[in-house]
């Protein structure tokens, strides 16, 4: 009897098909049962080699090997996931298995991840795919209903393929060349050296901003107030208030202009964790961490989606979302709404996955057992649907000029005619204990032109406003938009999906995508290129000086999200991917070409700033502070202090800087909290150097305080 084998990306969602189509045998790695065999990947089973392994020669970096262009490429299967990669091999290869139904992630990174293993196990065997966006069960039978031939995302393949192999080219030739340069490890990725170069440049837009200094002069009568425009001069300022000062103003002008706002789009993964962030501070990573946890519960559609549109045969389904979610969330209890559910329908802004809305599953079950951040996760992605198919926000504006003493006056008001989608959104973030802005309106009384009101005057100061540090919400933003100024603007505003000549939305000229971007960042603030201050991304020392002394084909945003783009038409079948990898080519053969040497001067660009501790004992020149020890500068001298000491350890005290600089000065420190292996008690006591100039410097207790 033949069987199905089904592979999946991880152990959880290979459980959760496994449930369903009746694979209910749990095996060594697999599932079984129903005709069914359901095993899992561990994430990438399969990898590409590493330098050495093409030659020996590589495993050290040096300038006269670069660059390196694997011709064939070679694959590994890492030792920590040997074990699986064989039990999924050997399913493959089971002569009772006629057909596999690749099962991963409905992505480009999933397709690249079978493929990898398919051919890695030498299976040639027909192959079917699985693409869905929902982990619940009806999801998955439909799923299973409507297979294709794999060979139906070939392109895709090509695409994640060439990604891929550019990233490695890119990572490991660019970052040996300028690491031997600069005698420093400096990592550089095709995506995230971008990324830093905008965080780079705009805080040098920061630090060369230069505060000015402003008046403005502000008129009042009774509850109205008007303010001129900007005045450069405290004396100019002063003189129109004086002129004011008791006089008349009259209305010169009242316009009122009606006015509607739009409700606002679904989710795709970078809005969701743009909101996250500014809501709640959660990193990309965390977003893209808890809604992939969401969806595995099978409470979340699938989060790595780029598209904010349902298809148009979802309109039931989200009308009976809708439904209950009304009566689910107690924000929207009690709320009347007819809801416009053909506002969010749009095939053909739905590429590979639709917008990221909750599940049936999720209406049955609540909130019940979720963690803190799944509930905000899953309440900002309910609040969104309601509000997506809401009516429009409708208001009124009036603006007002007055004339006082030769000069303009303005005022602005506001008034809200038809509450519409923000009366939802506002009373959703009433429910938040995070921070947010609340609009404040400002209702002009009942004014004609001609009218007349005697005023008294005030002057305020202002100054101008330096341009704001990236947070990740704003990076986000940035990244998905970069490389949008070269495009026609009525291309920027189309949605994800679109195709108007040959041309998708801003977002696929982007850098990375919703899938990587959170990597990207995160890796940034690994690596020590970036640092979080709050919400707050700001680039290191080092990092403002990779990003200097890299060549704009690394670091220009533009540039990269060019390539992006052309990783997109490949994934439509539009674009050559053996062209593409031919230029990724030629740019890393230029690269090695161009950066032969540098400047001696430059190279100690990197170096990190010692920190001085103290005076040696022994000769007297600096102690500095080292990763594991405290050291003398002065190379012909022994002197080290360890942090790991066997006497801090056994006495449970790290031996801290504090605790090294106190010692070097005075040859004693006074401890808190050291740990009696006698008593099993902490006592406070102060603690000698005892140098006796050996090899191991040594500690011993003077006296307990």
């Amino acid at each position: 009897m033949s069987v199905q084998l089904v592979i999946a990306e991880k152990p959880s969602v290979a459980r959760s098909i496994a449930a369903v189509i009746g694979a209910d045998e749990k095996q060594n790695g697999y599932w079984q049962g129903g005709g069914y065999l359901v095993s899992w990947c561990i994430g990438h089973l399969v990898s590409f080699a590493e330098a050495g392994q093409y030659d020996e020669k590589y495993c050290k970096w040096k300038y006269e090997d670069l660059p390196i262009l694997p011709q064939p490429w070679q694959f590994i299967v890492p030792d920590e996931k040997k074990q699986q990669f064989e039990i999924v091999r050997s399913l493959l290869n089971r002569p009772d298995v006629d057909s596999v139904t690749a099962a991963t992630d409905a992505g480009r990174e999933g397709e690249l991840i079978f493929r990898f293993v398919y051919q890695m196990a030498g299976c040639t065997k027909p192959v079917k795919r699985l693409w869905i966006s929902s982990m619940e069960d009806a999801a998955i039978r439909e799923g299973f209903a409507n297979l294709c031939p794999d060979s139906d995302y070939d392109a895709l393949y090509q695409s994640a393929l060439c990604r891929a192999k550019a990233d490695w080219l890119v990572g490991i030739n660019a970052t040996r060349l300028f690491s031997v340069l600069y005698h420093k490890t400096l990592t550089v990725g095709r995506v995230q050296t971008p990324t830093l170069k905008m965080l780079v440049d705009r805080d040098a837009k920061i630090l060369r901003f230069q505060k000015e200094r402003y008046y403005t002069v502000g008129i009042q009568s009774g509850s109205l107030k008007a303010d001129s425009g900007r005045i450069a001069s405290m004396d100019e300022a002063d003189t129109l208030k004086n002129a004011c000062a008791g006089a008349s103003a009259i209305c010169s002008s009242v316009k009122r202009e009606k006015k509607t706002e739009q409700p606002p789009k679904l989710y795709d993964l970078t809005t969701l964790q743009r909101e996250a962030n500014r809501l709640f501070g959660f990193t990309a990573k965390q977003t893209l961490d808890y809604a992939q946890q969401l969806y595995e519960k099978k409470l979340l559609t699938y989060p790595r989606t780029d598209s904010q549109y349902l298809t148009e045969d979802m309109g039931q389904t989200a009308q009976h979302l809708v439904a209950d979610l009304l009566g689910l969330l107690p924000f929207a209890q009690e709320r009347a709404l007819t809801p416009d559910v053909d506002r969010v329908l749009n095939s053909e802004k739905v590429s590979d996955h639709h917008a990221i809305i909750p599940t049936a599953e999720f209406v049955k079950q609540g909130f019940a057992g979720l963690a803190e951040s799944e509930c905000k996760l899953m309440n900002l992605v309910c609040s969104k649907l309601l509000c997506a198919v809401a009516a429009p926000h409708e208001y009124e504006t009036v603006t007002a000029v007055f004339s006082c003493a030769g000069n303009e006056f303005a005022a602005k008001g506001k008034t809200v005619l038809v509450p519409g989608w923000k009366e939802i959104d506002q009373r959703f973030h009433s429910t938040l204990k995070a921070d947010t802005e609340e609009e404040v309106l400002n209702t002009l009384p009942e004014l004609a032109e001609g009218q007349s009101f005697s005023v008294t005057a005030n002057v305020s100061e202002h100054f101008t406003s330096p341009p704001k540090a990236y947070t990740e919400d704003t990076l986000l933003s940035a990244m998905e938009r970069a490389g949008a100024e070269d495009m026609p603007e009525d291309k920027v505003n189309c949605s994800a999906g679109a195709r108007e000549d040959g041309l998708g939305h801003a977002e696929r000229k982007g850098l990375g995508t919703p899938a990587t971007r959170a990597a990207i960042l995160e890796k940034l603030v690994q690596m020590g290129f970036v640092q979080r201050k709050g919400k707050q991304l700001v680039p290191t020392k080092d990092g403002i000086n990779l990003a200097v002394v890299l060549p704009e084909s690394l670091t220009s945003p533009s540039l990269t999200a060019e390539w992006e783009n052309r990783l997109t038409e490949i994934a439509k079948g539009n674009a050559d991917p053996d062209e593409f990898m031919a230029e990724i080519e030629a740019q890393v053969r230029q690269l090695v070409k161009t950066y032969s040497c540098i400047s001696a001067d430059k190279q100690n660009l990197f170096q990190s700033e010692r920190v001085i501790i103290g005076k040696c004992p022994r000769c007297g020149e600096n102690v500095y502070e080292g990763k594991k020890i405290f050291y003398c500068g002065n190379r012909g001298c022994q002197f080290v202090m360890w942090k790991n000491d066997r006497f801090f350890e056994q006495r449970k005290k790290a031996f801290t800087p504090k605790i090294a600089a106190a010692l070097l000065k005075n040859g004693k420190a006074k401890v808190k909290g050291l740990y009696s292996e006698k008593t099993g008690k902490t006592y406070d006591a102060t603690v000698l150097l005892a140098d006796t100039g050996g090899k191991y410097v040594n500690y011993r207790v003077e006296r307990k305080e």
